[in-house]
């Protein structure tokens, strides 16, 4: 660094890297030389302080340019100016959220100025907050006078009461009022705790009233929900009411199909059978296949020629309704050796739905059989397995004669119980209060169904149509097919 010193009038000139800036620059045009770079200590510092305020309206592009801010070696970098005596106090309430949270106090003159104001803030609050508690405490007491005049002339206490409280709190009023307890004493007792005990009563009393009658209750399983054990006298109630409205006709052989006979459909209904099991549908679909048939053939008239065609689209809607994973259209034409085709199928479909009004949910023998097998297995120990099998094997051998069309769903499975029981065990009795209880019918209503079925059993009418008989000869059923009574069913009535 070189220095050039010239006496009288000379000035001093450091050639330096520093950049020249505005207010250096101002300062050098007034006093007509550069300052120095090191001021001196009073003088120079306002000059510093000043120079500081004028580089802060300086663009950011000027103060970010390379190399503007670098300073040769050995020269110390300008003080900045700071404000001292700063402080961040928060006020004394800041606590409360409906009151700004900090105050800012700057220096002492400023505290005693802040000092003065907090009172007034303080007691603004206090006034706010006894205010908004005078007002909870009245309409607390309003709720509480209202809650018991209820109480009083014979009402109950309703839950919905108490959450009220809630709305008398405005968001200006947070953290400034507590609400009042209220005395939940003076409530007798919630509408949710009536009901479980009126229930928790029904249920004892249902089973007092069913052990004095010698009845085993069903549906006392109310934790196992695949049971429906609270729905399942509902729901039998309404299957009771709506057989009688969609039954099929039980002359429609005779009255209306002329081109059809008992065998045509007997075979029919024999192959389907077949086709259940090759398929692996599960029983609903053979027993609501078997309904739909009969239900369109009691209305409309049909050639024996489109017969098979009927019932492989009876099937396939039947397996819509009830399978998971039904069989394709495709499936149903193959199985027909082709003799009818897609478009066959699914415009015989259209003019089934059609015809039924789409009115597909049927009550079954097999929805009956269900719940009467479940009370027939309460007198055993252990659930008979043999019992079941027989049942189903006695039902649905039903299916393939015309005649069973005269009895209701329930009578037959009623009597397919009675008959499973019978053939299984000729030491007691098949019938007892519990399955009259739940099949609402008594042994003598029994009679001529059970009969019938015992025929049917024996197949004293030689009938050659042996699927159901092959089905139940099987292992995995038990061998049902092949056992037979002892004892002639009509030693019981």
């Amino acid at each position: 660094m070189r220095h050039a010193n010239i006496k009288h009038g000379s000035f001093h000139l450091e050639e330096h890297n520093m950049r020249i800036t505005r207010a250096r620059a101002r300062v050098s045009g007034s006093s007509g030389r550069l300052p120095p770079l090191h001021p001196s200590t009073k003088q120079d510092k306002k000059q510093a302080l000043g120079a500081e305020s004028k580089r802060s309206k300086r663009s950011a592009s000027d103060e970010n340019r390379p190399g503007t801010s670098s300073i040769a070696t050995g020269v110390q970098p300008k003080r900045r100016a700071v404000l001292k005596d700063m402080k961040n106090v928060l006020h004394e309430n800041s606590h409360m959220n409906c009151i700004n949270g900090s105050k800012i106090q700057v220096k002492k003159g400023s505290d005693k100025r802040n000092n003065k104001a907090k009172p007034a803030v303080s007691l603004k609050l206090s006034q706010l907050q006894e205010k908004g508690k005078e007002d909870i405490a009245d309409k607390v007491k309003k709720v509480k006078v209202e809650g018991s005049q209820e109480i009083s002339s014979g009402a109950n206490c309703k839950e919905d009461m108490l959450p009220q409280l809630s709305r008398y709190v405005t968001p200006a009023q947070c953290g400034l009022v507590h609400l009042v307890p209220v005395n939940r004493s003076s409530c007798k007792a919630f509408p949710l705790q009536n009901v479980m005990k009126k229930d928790e009563s029904k249920v004892c009393q249902k089973q007092e009233g069913f052990a004095n009658l010698g009845i085993a209750d069903i549906d006392s399983r109310h934790k196992d929900p695949l049971m429906c054990s609270l729905y399942a006298p509902d729901i039998y109630n309404n299957l009771h009411a709506i057989e009688f409205d969609r039954r099929p006709s039980v002359d429609y052989l005779e009255k209306l199909q002329l081109d059809i006979n008992k065998g045509m459909r007997g075979i029919l209904i024999d192959w389907l059978v077949e086709v259940s099991e090759e398929y692996r549908l599960v029983p609903d679909t053979l027993y609501l296949t078997v309904n739909l048939i009969d239900r369109f053939l009691s209305e409309n008239y049909i050639e024996k020629q489109k017969l098979q065609l009927l019932g492989v689209t009876c099937m396939l809607i039947a397996s819509k309704f009830e399978e998971i994973c039904a069989p394709r259209v495709e499936e149903f034409c193959f199985i027909t050796d082709n003799t009818y085709s897609k478009e066959e199928v699914i415009k015989m479909e259209s003019r089934v739905l059609n015809l039924l009004s789409f009115q597909l949910a049927s009550p079954t023998t097999k929805k009956f059989l269900r719940r009467f097998i479940q009370a027939a297995q309460a007198s055993y120990k252990v659930p008979s397995v043999e019992l079941e099998f027989m049942a189903n094997y006695l039902a649905e051998l039903t299916l393939v004669d015309y005649g069973f069309l005269k009895f209701l769903p329930s009578l037959t499975a009623a009597s397919a119980v009675f008959l499973a029981r019978w053939t299984l065990d000729q030491s007691n009795h098949p019938w007892n209060p519990t399955l009259e209880h739940y099949t609402r019918y008594k042994v003598s209503e029994l009679r001529t169904t059970v009969f019938a079925l015992q025929e049917l059993q024996m197949n004293t009418s030689g009938c050659t149509l042996n699927a159901i008989r092959e089905k139940y000869r099987q292992p995995k059923f038990k061998s049902v097919a092949t056992l037979a009574a002892s004892k002639p069913v009509q030693s019981l009535f």
